[in-house]
């Protein structure tokens, strides 16, 4: 006969994984089916760099010989059988995640069509028609586009011309943030460890406690400001440092971790309490002018993307 446990001791033995999961969707970083399947997340998210890792298991060696075959079958150039082949892999590794999830996942458009508003808008949809043909429904895809200001009005009319959900990522700042919102997005991917990662080289602070770091600062700032206005625009905490970042935004709409820090948080058995609630914000005209004026002297939002993008930015504003 069991006995009956009380509340406070259940409490108690719960992970700080289980105690995140009720208050915010919990979402795998990565391309990695067995971690998928380990820590049992409502969604997951994918990019180039977690599909190469992937692609260079074993395990997933069919994936990518399917990707080559297709990539030659269905082009002329060599460019476009490159680009083929790995818009099909992109789409092979989100097809076996969604039978892992009940949630949806997150496949991104090539960062280097960022500044191309109409490229990125066909890419997108050559991706959903890859998962159509599949048997799968676009509502069960983000489609992940860099924020830049082409980047967001791509979203916008992925949105409402096609029906077609986006994931706005290589978020860095407020400004960014506030575009995608008015452009009436799905769901904005700001990077928490980024963040951290240039105030730390760039300033004389190395080390923050969990509610003063400025990726948790800022992801907290945008939340706020998309709650008291009552934006449908969902916020997805990304790039994760450490645990303590994960722990500090507790209640955001979504959170996106590695396996790794999923692993630690599984382990993790102290309490973890929602910290995030609608309060601040101001109103704002956001146009293109408002947006990069906003962002040419914000040098954490420059070298951010600068680093991340294949091409000039600054030559693109």
């Amino acid at each position: 006969m069991s006995v009956p446990v009380a509340p406070e001791k259940r409490q108690k033995m719960e992970s700080a994984l289980d105690q995140l999961k009720k208050c915010t969707v919990v979402v795998a970083d990565t391309g990695d089916f067995n971690a998928i399947e380990e820590y049992k997340p409502q969604d997951a998210t994918t990019n180039p760099s977690l599909i190469l890792a992937a692609a260079k298991m074993p395990t997933y060696q069919h994936l990518l010989d399917q990707a080559i075959k297709y990539g030659i079958a269905n082009a002329g150039s060599e460019e476009e059988q490159v680009m083929n082949t790995m818009d099909k892999l992109f789409v092979s590794f989100g097809l076996e995640i969604l039978k892992k999830i009940p949630g949806r996942v997150s496949t991104e458009v090539d960062a280097r069509l960022s500044f191309d508003k109409n490229a990125m808008v066909s890419r997108a949809l050559k991706l959903i028609a890859l998962y159509e043909a599949a048997g799968v429904s676009k509502d069960r895809v983000l489609i992940k586009l860099s924020s830049t200001w082409e980047g967001i009005q791509a979203g916008r009319e992925l949105e409402e011309k096609h029906g077609v959900h986006c994931n706005m990522t290589l978020l860095f700042s407020f400004a960014q943030a506030v575009a995608c919102a008015e452009a009436h997005v799905t769901l904005i991917s700001p990077f928490v460890g980024r963040i951290l990662d240039w105030h730390k080289e760039n300033t004389d602070k190395k080390t923050y406690e969990a509610s003063e770091d400025p990726g948790v600062v800022s992801v907290t700032k945008i939340y706020n400001y998309y709650k008291k206005f009552d934006y449908p625009t969902v916020v997805m905490g990304a790039s994760f440092r450490n645990t303590g970042e994960v722990k500090a935004l507790a209640g955001c709409d979504l959170l996106t971790i590695s396996p790794g820090l999923l692993a630690e948080l599984s382990k993790d058995h102290s309490s973890v309490v929602p910290t995030l609630t609608a309060q601040g914000g101001e109103d704002l005209d956001t146009t293109a002018s408002w947006v990069y004026a906003t962002l040419e002297n914000d040098l954490l939002w420059g070298e951010c993307l600068g680093h991340t993008l294949p091409q000039n930015w600054l030559i693109a504003l």
